[in-house]
């Protein structure tokens, strides 16, 4: 008789049988039930989506030029302050001071980009940002509070105080020291920021820009009054140009007055007149000389040559000879 298997017990071949078919049904039921990979959806890419949001906020946001300087400066160029000297009498360089220290405006700085400096800064007596100035001079102080990482201040990144400190010193009477310092203070961590020189500078050429503005105008206010001046003594000067042109006229005339008296004179001394009852101007110096010609009573003569007896003469028709001087007599 074969071999008959005890009630629940089955052989290793029927097993394996029975193995194989739960792994196909299993297989069976993964397959129904996959969906085809056309049929799948595309798995989505959201990084260019958190990209553009993320430049859009950026965009948005008002940027802070103060937190990005354009211009690299060493590190030790902050903080140097500024110090020139000005070509003009220290009361000129005072007044434009003072208009700078008023104007409300920091030059040289900016908190946004749209900015063209600070604005709404006031003029102080004194500023606890800077220490006691002990030295002469005659001390300004300009100062902005709650301003936002101001351009040119090295690494400032939040709100604070803004001062800028004006020195004037007297040198000479037509020449000025000015001395400019800036700093900025951060209300929460107090930290202190340097100026790289930017403000300094901009702030002495509006001074300087003031000064030669009101030395413009001096000159122009000179020669205003210099042409008015010119105007009122039109009159007064053509009176003295006529004045003056008579003069050298009066003087001209008894110049030549003159000269015809001295003509005269000169005349009488080298004319003669023949006396009554006429002469014989003779050819030669001497009595026995041959006649040249009578002369009349009343004729005048030139002297031309003088002897101690006789003068060479000469004629009024031009003719020339001797007449004894006891003959001659002077001009009338």
């Amino acid at each position: 008789m074969g071999a008959v298997a005890a009630p629940g017990f089955q052989s290793s071949g029927r097993m394996r049988q029975i193995a194989g078919r739960n792994a196909f049904r299993r297989l069976s039921v993964a397959a129904s039930t996959r969906r085809p990979p056309a049929s799948r959806p595309a798995r989505r890419n959201y990084l260019p989506i958190a990209v553009f949001s993320t430049l859009l906020l950026v965009s948005a946001v008002p940027p802070l030029h103060g937190r990005e300087h354009k211009r690299k400066v060493k590190a030790e160029d902050y903080g140097l302050g500024f110090s020139t000297e000005i070509a003009s009498p220290e009361s000129e360089v005072l007044q434009a001071v003072e208009a700078i220290v008023n104007d409300g405006i920091i030059q040289g700085s900016k908190e946004y980009n749209k900015d063209k400096y600070i604005e709404n800064a006031s003029p102080a007596t004194s500023s606890p940002l800077f220490p006691e100035w002990k030295e002469p001079g005659k001390v300004y102080y300009k100062v902005r509070t709650g301003v936002l990482a101001p351009l040119n201040f090295r690494e400032s990144r939040d709100e604070g105080t803004l001062a800028v400190r004006y020195v004037v010193q007297s040198k000479d009477a037509s020449k000025t020291i000015l001395r400019i310092d800036v700093i900025f203070v951060e209300d929460f961590r107090h930290t202190v920021h340097a100026s790289d020189g930017s403000v300094e500078n901009a702030e002495c050429q509006d001074i300087q820009d003031r000064i030669d503005a009101v030395e413009a105008e001096k000159k122009q206010i000179e020669e205003r009054e210099k042409q008015r001046q010119e105007k009122l003594a039109g009159p007064t000067l053509e009176r003295k140009r006529l004045a003056d042109e008579a003069f050298a006229l009066a003087v001209a005339q008894t110049s030549a007055q003159t000269l015809d008296q001295h003509l005269e004179t000169l005349r009488h001394q080298a004319e003669r007149v023949v006396k009554s009852p006429g002469g014989q101007l003779k050819s030669a110096p001497f009595r026995s000389a041959t006649n040249v010609k009578s002369l009349e009573a009343g004729a005048e003569v030139v002297i031309l040559v003088v002897t101690p007896y006789w003068y060479g003469v000469e004629t009024t028709d031009g003719q020339h000879g001797w007449i004894n001087r006891a003959q001659l007599e002077p001009l009338p």
